[in-house]
């Protein structure tokens, strides 16, 4: 049998496909342009290859669960990794939009299947007095992704094409698969009984038809009531698979996770917070460039500050856990993380440099801890036995709402552009922004209140 690896060994291996999946979805965002270039088509639509990954990343993510248990979470780790690596092959050799499409699709299965079941080998592998380090050194590629993703994906076009913004995936998937074949011990596969496939059709129609809806809505890629009967069917889907779910003994979505307390929190606020922090990553960049000037790559090593911020508070999340607990940190913490967000609707382009990267570095430190503190109170006490169910249910969670904070930062700077009568975005439309995701991530502070004052204390170490 392979060694097992210490929380940290292990818990870094599961983050390289995480940081993978995250690198990707940022360096593509960059590299657009030049897609549409070479491939002969309108930008707007070269957004329906980041539109395809996620909707296929979300509609997998609820197979996960079940493949995972039946198969064994290794075996299935490996596989989705070569997979994802496999599709960045295809999608760095599309000839035409249509090829990258299926070529996304693809890739969207391999990350639906390597992120959840990842972070399940983990959390099955590691002692609950480490759960809290080895959640911190995971949630880093999370916070490091977005914000290394623009410069690199600026560089790897300028210097080579679009197709190498594909092709880093590579050397990082292929060490992830060394790495985790090496390491991780052999996990037998498990009789989960037979898949909930009318609760997983359900689910998946659900999750397509919102995540088409939000990523198109607004933006031209097609027309308008496409957009919002997606959005509609969605929720009229998503509304029948609730109610089988409640229905059936092994439901394709364990909504019970809901009555543990200290899941329901980081699944229901942690959703909020994570809705209006996911605004930050579109807005900076965008807010930069458009509003300040900057070239990407100047902004993207600007915006990098977020990334030593969320490395600069690693060490120090334990021994907060460990004085205040999970309910006290959450709420005063979240607190702050809103006033960082607010802090960055004063930002202007008269800001030296320095100072800018300075305010953006302290709201690292605040949504760092907060990241932290929710992705492992989530997995406290779920027992070992719903464990798959969870990582897959909080998984969906985890993209659904970036992306919601994406909607909602593009919205508002839409209204405040046609409310002020501009034809083109200024300083302004982005403090609006930045003050409506600051007041979302402050509507998630109420909530923690309900948690009890020793949520997760056997993770934290905290004591009254």
């Amino acid at each position: 049998m392979s060694a097992v690896p210490d929380h940290r060994g292990l818990a870094l291996i599961v983050a390289s496909a995480l940081f993978m999946q995250n690198l990707d979805s940022a360096v593509l965002a960059t590299a657009l342009p030049a897609m549409a270039r070479d491939l002969n088509e309108d930008p707007a639509r070269l957004g329906a290859a980041i539109t395809s990954y996620l909707v296929a990343l979300t509609v997998f993510i609820p197979f996960s669960a079940w493949i995972a248990d039946r198969f064994g979470a290794k075996r299935v780790f490996v596989l989705a990794i070569l997979v994802f690596v496999a599709a960045s092959l295809l999608c760095g050799r599309a000839r035409g939009l249509q090829e990258l499409i299926a070529f996304r699709i693809l890739q969207g299965l391999g990350g639906a299947m390597m992120v959840p079941v990842g972070r399940l080998l983990l959390l099955r592998g590691v002692a609950k007095r480490d759960m809290l380090s080895a959640m911190a050194w995971l949630t880093m590629p999370a916070l490091l992704g977005p914000v290394t993703g623009p410069p690199l994906g600026g560089l790897l076009t300028d210097l080579f094409s679009w197709r190498a913004v594909f092709w880093i995936n590579v050397p990082i998937g292929l060490l992830g698969v060394v790495l985790a074949a090496w390491k991780i011990p052999p996990v037998a596969p498990g009789r989960p009984g037979p898949p909930d496939l009318a609760g997983l059709a359900l689910t998946g129609l659900a999750l397509a038809a919102v995540m088409f809806g939000l990523e198109t809505v607004g933006r031209h890629v097609v027309p308008g009531w496409m957009s919002w009967g997606a959005l509609l069917l969605g929720l009229a889907a998503a509304g029948l698979a609730v109610r089988h779910c409640r229905r059936v003994a092994r439901p394709a979505v364990d909504l019970g996770l809901f009555r543990i307390a200290t899941f329901r929190d980081p699944a229901v606020a942690g959703s909020l917070f994570r809705t209006g922090a996911g605004a930050v990553p579109f807005l900076i960049p965008v807010m930069l460039q458009i509003g300040f000037g900057m070239s990407a790559t100047e902004s993207g090593f600007v915006s990098f500050a977020t990334a030593l911020g969320a490395f600069a508070m690693k060490p120090l999340v334990r021994p907060l856990l460990r004085r205040a607990g999970f309910r006290r940190v959450l709420m005063v913490n979240g607190v702050i993380a809103a006033a960082g967000v607010a802090a960055l609707a004063l930002l202007g382009p008269g800001w030296p440099r320095l100072a800018i990267f300075a305010l953006l570095a302290a709201g690292g430190l605040a949504r760092s801890l907060q990241f932290t503190a929710l992705n492992t109170l989530a997995f406290a006490d779920v027992p070992p036995e719903r464990m798959s169910a969870a990582t897959a249910l909080y998984g969906t969670l985890q993209q659904l709402t970036p992306a919601l904070g994406v909607v909602l930062a593009a919205a508002t700077l839409e209204v405040s552009q046609a409310l002020a009568g501009r034809e083109a975005l200024m300083p302004a439309d982005f403090s609006a922004g930045f003050l409506v995701a600051a007041a979302v991530v402050l509507a998630s502070v109420p909530l923690h209140a309900r948690l009890p004052a020793e949520a997760g204390a056997e993770v934290s170490g905290h004591r009254r």
